[in-house]
């Protein structure tokens, strides 16, 4: 069954995760209000990992909306426990500290101008949710086809939607809702029960991740091809949310020498020199009501494939004890639950693949956003605050094609070269960063690196676009 909108949109957003969501928040705080998110998610439901929203990240928030900003630092975790200085620990295999930071929202904004905030992936979503009309977010849409038509100066995005599922984005909160109603997260086929729905747009702003259904699209039978998948960035993490009943002993040995009542503590082997640490297995332990971990593993894919659980911890286990890891430690692995190990490989979609080669983030009226653009593995906390930059130009760059009302070809191409010139050396920057973690070489590499990510002038930046 095919249906399609007549009505043509300002702007269709693809991807309803927090990138696309600041997008769509910005818009309409400037007066931008015919607008549509669409997304693939069946339900909106509790998911992802822990997010750190960095000082360029909350400064980049609040040049999109106050009210998001405020709600942010409100409801996030900023570990400003009076009298109680809380630290971000790095320790070698014997225990000892190797470097430090600290987690206190008011030492980050001291030193930078504007604080630190934790909070999980679907609470930022929420947030940013909660500040949308429900009749502008809807979920169960898959994009499966990107059509201009230069006719109408328009874009047409074409999905694909369940009527079996539940459309109203906001049905996790209904009374008596809970995790076991909610059906299977992605649209993997198009059954008896699907529409096929086409939406337009002036301008289409991707935002739909790593993944991109979008990219794939525009670099399809181009010369890009070779570039609308991720790449494998070497990396993949186990985790585990919580090991239960730890013996006695063993708690307290992991409590005495590596734990010391701190809430986060990295372990690996900082003997090895810079390179070779690269490549070696990384714990992160967090100290809740019971203890869990973040293992990073650098092997091949194809070795975590298909792979859940006991197989998961068969492959884990080795690497440890080849990586030479403390006893404990490797014990502590081996007592996780395999129900509560969860695999995630880290990809990448580089800025620059070389001196003279850069996938597009444009084509005509439509342009990649946050991980679409530019994913790239965690390791220095910036995908999520980089995207919210990019949301922070885009909404900009949009509303003066707004407040001039001029959507033609070129006033669109025009903002999107400017959103690549400004955006792309800097994203290559935070890439190099976060792939070689040359700021993690000294205590001088991290202090300028912060110095040069956290304290850049955003009004500078904001005058520039116009």
């Amino acid at each position: 069954m095919n249906t399609s909108i007549n009505q043509i949109y300002d702007v269709l957003i693809v991807g309803a995760g927090p990138v696309g969501l600041a997008t769509a928040v910005g818009l309409r705080k400037r007066g931008i209000d015919n607008i549509l998110i669409i997304d693939q998610t069946r339900a909106f439901r509790p998911a992802g990992h822990g997010v750190d929203i960095l000082p360029n990240g909350l400064k980049a928030l609040k040049y999109i909306d106050d009210n998001a900003y405020i709600s942010i630092k409100t409801t996030g975790r900023t570990f400003n426990s009076p009298g109680q200085s809380v630290e971000w620990v790095y320790r070698n295999f014997q225990g000892q500290r190797v470097r430090s930071f600290s987690l206190s929202f008011d030492v980050w904004s001291n030193e930078y101008g504007e604080g630190r905030v934790s909070t999980s992936w679907y609470e930022l979503q929420t947030i940013l949710r909660q500040l949308i009309p429900e009749d502008q977010v809807k979920p169960n849409h898959r994009c499966i086809n990107v059509v201009d038509e230069p006719e109408n100066l328009c874009i047409r995005i074409d999905c694909v939607s369940n009527l079996d599922v539940e459309a109203n984005p906001y049905a996790y909160w209904s009374e008596g809702q809970n995790n076991h109603d909610l059906q299977s997260q992605n649209l993997d086929d198009t059954s008896q029960g699907s529409v096929i729905k086409s939406f337009r747009a002036k301008l289409v702003v991707a935002a739909d991740g790593i993944n991109s259904t979008v990219r794939m699209l525009l670099y399809a039978d181009s010369s890009k091809q070779a570039f609308a998948k991720p790449e494998y960035s070497g990396f993949t993490a186990i985790f585990c949310k919580e090991i239960p009943d730890i013996p006695k002993e063993l708690r307290s040995q992991i409590d005495d020498k590596f734990l010391v009542g701190l809430p986060i503590v990295t372990i690996a082997n900082y003997d090895l020199s810079d390179s070779d640490l690269n490549e070696s297995p990384r714990i992160l332990l967090v100290n809740r009501r019971e203890i869990g971990y973040l293992l990073h593993l650098f092997v091949p894919l194809d070795s975590t494939q298909g792979k859940s659980g006991r197989d998961l911890l068969d492959l884990a286990i080795p690497e440890l004890e080849k990586a030479a890891y403390p006893q404990t430690l490797i014990e502590l692995v081996r007592l996780s639950p395999p129900e509560n190990i969860l695999r995630l490989p880290y990809y990448i979609h580089r800025a620059a693949i070389s001196d003279q080669i850069f996938p597009a983030w444009s084509a005509g009226r439509v342009v990649l956003v946050g991980d679409a653009a530019h994913g790239m593995p965690p390791f220095m906390g910036q995908g999520a605050n980089q995207g919210l930059e990019d949301a922070m130009v885009i909404t900009t760059l949009i509303t003066n094609i707004a407040k001039k009302n001029n959507w033609d070809d070129h006033a669109i191409a025009s903002a999107f070269e400017k959103y690549e010139r400004l955006r792309r050396p800097w994203i290559e920057y935070i890439q190099q960063a976060t792939l070689t973690q040359f700021p993690n070489s000294s205590d001088q590499a991290r202090q300028e690196y912060n110095q040069k990510v956290f304290t850049r002038d955003f009004d500078q930046i904001i005058a520039e676009l116009d």
